[in-house]
């Protein structure tokens, strides 16, 4: 039942059919299975029912628009689908055994149904166009970027240049030799991958050459007539044992491109050989439903290994069954999104598929994922045919470097790769670690004694295993570092982001900042949106840190966008937050600038931009609680109509009469506060406000009431309840804004949560026209880290005196202050932050904060720490009354703290 291979099993996979004895332990995760796949099991018969009533329809349609000559040679659709289920689920088939070879074993199963073979799998064989946008998307890449040398005349394409963006240097080719890319289909049958690229790339100028290669002759003769009547001359067709295909064999070879094997004999195993006097290799190897179906596949994915070139991708889509239990913790699959299998439908599809010979063992994609480097994978399910899982694979040979490379300089490669910056020092290779018994890690020990990354240990480890590198090694860009996604604290935020947009004002940091081209930004991610408006002002670097891996697949998609895609779509995607066709993009057009986890993720949640029902991407995140609070309670006292005529205001005495006469008394009043403003789960869940941050507020509310009514009785100096200071502080942060900053114009912080989206008359400053130029340009991006993990992790790898700038928000608020016993002893968690924000930072290096305390506790640990302290902002004004510090006004004080001395202890230690 799956595509066609070059080579095919004969005899059933009875190991698969029986249940397998199960340890306890293996027992217990397997049986932690969604409710999806459940039910997907016991609807299977109507599954196969559907699927017969599809392709008939499919095969009706097909007929429908074919040649008159063509589907006069062709059986009715009938017929065919008569033939394909007596074909699969009837006819018996011959074994090696007693028709002497396997070729024509496969004839005996392809050779009655090849020409109906296209018109039947439509339904079935799901994620072929998709496979072949992702590998297409990524060849464009290398080409406009002149990687390995591709290009040539014919393709479309300026030399390095695209659409009018420049691109770097030709990596590994001289001036004026680029070259067009060789495809190689492996188990091709009809021809029908390639006949389908040609939606993505024109196939016939493209490509230099494309080979099919089956073993199945009936399939080949499909093949052969289909690209005669394409007229493509570049297509060629061999019939033949994919183990034994040779490029060398059909293309003339370029001696100066063959290479030689590593020359140290210790890394031999990783590196693998080189051949002298072979053939540099095809740039795309695919093979579509046919690794199921080679029983020898272990030969078949190491001889696809000599077939690859250096820059070249090879791409998988077929049938899958596993268990978490397999892979948990792997740390170069390139994220787990989807891929388990529950214990039920796991052993039914493998027991379903092996009768018709198409082997769903773990093992297989399990050897291609060791063999070689992963880039980008999906895991996704066929629900038109009782949820199959199927999984798409994109990767590239294991060494992502010359082959010739000595230790040292494999070294040098991962840590440019790895390490943050230049400027970042990684962390040391210790003594005790698992990888110092090694030749590499002596090396590694030898030639950069220094602090290393987490990063780069990783590496270094999996080099020593024989294991791939993490898939962050072998992207595109190198914007995003890497981290392990199964820690808990990665996974506590059940991947979602809390932010889907930025509540920091990026013109008042502008203005406090005035960063230049010297400067090295450290900043937290949140939504991306103040990180973006940093790189606008071309900063030397800019690390941008989030705990949150969702936060930074947010800014990783923005990063993305600009670097892919026209203004257009940047503004439906980020500025109305929904854009009809992002599936598309997001294949088609960004997953050569992502991540693979980031892809996974925007993949498996791309209904936020696509659903036609839906609010989009501002409706998500744990802030979209707070947005649905107000929509809800504008609607619940009727004043809906008074919000949308405050977003009609020309003048800022119109909003005020609005928001004081409408909205005010329905949205600040102690009824709705008491119920839900002030509670706990709203605070945390829905405005991410800490419970140190609340006992802040409570505190200044405290404090003013105190000092108000020192001539009032002695019962109204009680300290006021919670419910009164969140009232006070959520006045104090509306009033002012609704005052001072016109919403429809000016304000698209707030405009982002009444509406749900921008405007073009408001919207952040990344999203301008202008913006949108600055950082499309090429090299716009090359001093972006993006870090997944705590602040003090990321400080703590840095090289003193590297940063100049950090911004680290609200996130001091977060500390808890320090007990009698640490204050004696000069400790705490927030005096151990600060005392690696003054080694990070160069002396006249400045951290700006933001808090929800007028004067905050740990201002005077920065102090006692070598900074000096100057509020910048503060919302109680000398007078008493309530001021506005910025557009977004949600901290009562804003802070610059500049580094004035190094600590004694820390140059000492340096």
């Amino acid at each position: 039942m799956g595509e066609n291979s070059a080579m095919a099993s004969h005899g059933l996979h009875m190991g698969n059919i029986s249940l397998p004895s199960l340890s306890v332990t293996r027992t217990l995760a397997d049986l932690n299975f969604n409710t999806t796949t459940t039910k997907s099991i016991f609807i299977t018969g109507v599954a196969v029912l559907a699927f017969l009533i599809t392709t008939s329809n499919y095969s009706r349609k097909t007929t429908k628009n074919e040649d008159d000559n063509e589907s006069d040679s062709n059986p009715s659709s009938l017929k065919s689908l008569l033939l394909f289920c007596y074909s699969c689920f009837i006819k018996p088939h011959a074994t090696a055994g007693t028709t002497g070879t396997q070729q024509d074993a496969l004839e005996s199963f392809y050779g009655s149904q090849a020409d109906i073979y296209d018109a039947t799998r439509g339904t079935l064989l799901k994620g072929r166009e998709d496979m072949l946008a992702l590998v297409a998307s990524q060849l464009r890449y290398k080409v406009e970027a002149g990687l390995g040398g591709l290009g040539g005349a014919g393709d479309g394409l300026e030399k390095g240049q695209r659409n009018g963006k420049t691109y770097g240097t030709v990596v590994g080719t001289e001036t004026g030799t680029r070259r067009k890319p060789i495809w190689v289909d492996v188990g091709g049958g009809t021809g029908w991958n390639i006949e389908a690229m040609a939606k993505f790339v024109d196939v016939s100028e493209f490509f230099k050459t494309v080979y099919l290669v089956d073993f199945s002759p009936s399939l080949c003769e499909v093949a052969r007539k289909r690209f005669a009547r394409l007229g493509w001359e570049n297509v060629r067709v061999i019939c033949t044992d994919a183990r034994k295909f040779r490029l060398e064999d059909y293309e003339d070879v370029d001696e100066g491109e063959s290479g030689s094997g590593p020359s140290s004999p210790s890394l031999s195993s990783w590196w693998g050989e080189t051949k002298p006097g072979r053939h540099a290799g095809a740039e795309l190897i695919t093979m579509s439903y046919s690794l199921s179906m080679m029983p020898d596949y272990f030969s078949i994915i190491d001889s696809l290994e000599s077939l690859l070139a250096p820059h070249g991708l090879i791409a998988v889509v077929d049938f899958y069954a596993q268990s978490k239990v397999d892979f948990t913790f792997r740390n170069f699959t390139g994220g787990l999104v989807n891929r388990h299998v529950g214990y039920f439908a796991r052993n039914f599809w493998r027991s379903w598929f092996d009768a018709d010979r198409v082997s769903l063992e773990p093992a297989r994609r399990d050897y291609l994922e060791y063999r070689f480097g992963t880039v980008l994978t999906v895991n996704a399910r066929n629900n038109r045919l009782g949820a199959i899982p199927y999984y798409i694979w994109l990767g590239c040979l294991k060494k992502p470097f010359s082959t010739s490379s000595l230790p040292h300089e494999i070294v040098e490669h991962i840590d440019a790769i790895a390490t943050e910056s230049p400027r970042s020092s990684p962390r040391l290779v210790g003594k005790h670690s698992s990888s110092a018994t090694n030749a590499l890690a002596f090396a590694v020990g030898r030639t950069a004694p220094e602090m290393r990354s987490k990063a780069f240990n990783t590496a270094i480890e999996n080099i020593s295993a024989n294991l791939p590198l993490p898939s962050f090694f072998y992207q595109n860009h190198h914007w995003r570092i890497y981290y392990d996604d199964q820690l808990p604290k990665h996974t506590q935020f059940n991947d979602e982001y809390i932010y889907a947009f930025t509540w920091e004002d990026s013109r008042v940091d502008r203005e406090l900042l005035n960063l230049g081209p010297d400067d090295v930004v450290l900043a937290i991610t949140s939504a991306g949106d103040n990180i973006l408006s940093y790189l606008m002002q071309s900063p030397a670097r800019v690390h941008a840190v989030d705990l949150n891996p969702a936060q930074n697949h947010l800014l990783e998609l923005k990063v993305a966008s600009f670097t892919a895609l026209d203004y257009p779509d940047v503004w439906k995607i980020f500025g109305e937050g929904k854009h009809p066709d992002f599936r598309s993009l997001l294949i088609s057009k960004l997953s050569p600038h992502l991540s693979g986890r980031a892809f996974q993720y925007w993949l498996s949640n791309a209904h936020i931009f696509t659903n036609p029902t839906g609010r989009g991407l501002y409706d998500t995140g744990g802030s979209r609680y707070a947005i649905r609070f107000f929509r809800w309670i504008s609607t619940l006292f009727f004043c809906r109509s008074a919000v949308r005529r405050l977003l009609s205001t020309r003048t800022l005495e119109e909003q005020r009469s609005i928001y004081h006469t409408k909205i005010r008394p329905c949205l600040l009043n102690r009824f709705v506060n008491g119920l839900v403003l002030s509670s706990d789960a709203f605070l945390w869940s829905a405005l991410g406000v800490p419970k140190n941050q609340v006992a802040m507020i409570e505190a200044d509310y405290h404090r003013r009431s105190t000092s108000s009514s020192s001539s009032a009785t002695p019962s109204s100096k009680e300290k006021p309840s919670r419910a009164e200071a969140i009232l006070d502080y959520t006045t104090s942060t509306l009033d002012p804004v609704l005052s001072t900053s016109h919403l429809a114009s000016d304000n698209p912080y707030y405009l982002v949560c009444v509406l749900g989206q921008y405007t073009r008359q408001c919207h952040p400053d990344y999203l301008s026209p202008a913006a949108h130029s600055i950082l499309s340009a090429p090299g716009a991006f090359d001093g972006l880290r993006i870090h997944t993990d705590e602040i003090q992790e990321v400080l703590a790898r840095f090289q003193p005196g590297t940063l100049t700038v950090a911004v680290v928000m609200d996130s001091m608020d977060w500390f808890d202050p320090p007990s009698p016993e640490e204050e004696k002893e000069g400790r705490g968690k927030a005096r151990e932050q600060v005392r690696r924000l003054n080694r990070a930072l160069k002396v006249g290096g400045k951290v700006l904060l933001r808090s929800a305390g007028v004067e905050p506790w740990y201002v005077r640990v920065f102090v006692e720490e070598g900074f000096g302290a100057r509020r910048v902002g503060c919302r109680e004004s000398e007078r008493g009354d309530q001021e506005c510090i910025d557009r977004v006004n949600m901290y009562a004080s804003c802070w610059i703290l500049e580094k004035i001395e190094d600590l004694e202890e820390l140059v000492d230690s340096a």
